[in-house]
């Protein structure tokens, strides 16, 4: 895992590692997960897939401040089981700025590790904002 370094000033979302740019969207983020986000409040998302890569489960987590990578042992159940392999987080930063806070980064280690020792792989976290989002894992954070 390769450790987050502050960041100089504010650079724009091209200039930011791991940032892709809305154009540049797939699938996923474009058709699943990015209608899911409110433009004046965080919002969580967890996506399950089983081992064929077949979406499982899907948990918003739409908590008001609360929702900020609080994960609730009830959201972990309702979200493992059915074959579960692989969980995919997302969420939003109302504020555009897509660098990760330490609180994003320290709830991705936390629950990549949960994760692990169920056998199941956090393939990355997304940080949503306007103009594309974020990837822990093309940062290298994961």
């Amino acid at each position: 895992m390769t450790k987050f370094e502050p960041v100089d000033g504010a650079p724009g979302p091209a200039e930011t590692a791991g940032f892709t740019a809305r154009a540049d969207e797939d699938e996923v983020a474009r058709q699943l997960l990015r209608p899911c986000f409110a433009r004046d409040r965080e919002i969580l998302l967890l996506a399950a897939f089983d081992a064929f890569e077949r979406l499982a489960a899907f948990e918003r987590i739409d908590e008001g401040a609360t929702a900020r990578c609080a994960i609730t042992p009830p959201r972990w159940h309702n979200l493992l089981g059915r074959g579960v392999r692989h969980v995919l987080m997302a969420h939003n930063h109302p504020s555009a700025d897509p660098r990760p806070s330490r609180a994003d980064i320290d709830c991705t280690r936390e629950a990549a590790a949960f994760l692990a020792v169920l056998d199941v792989d956090l393939v990355d976290h997304l940080i949503f904002v306007e103009s594309g989002h974020f990837s822990f894992r093309r940062a290298q954070l994961l």
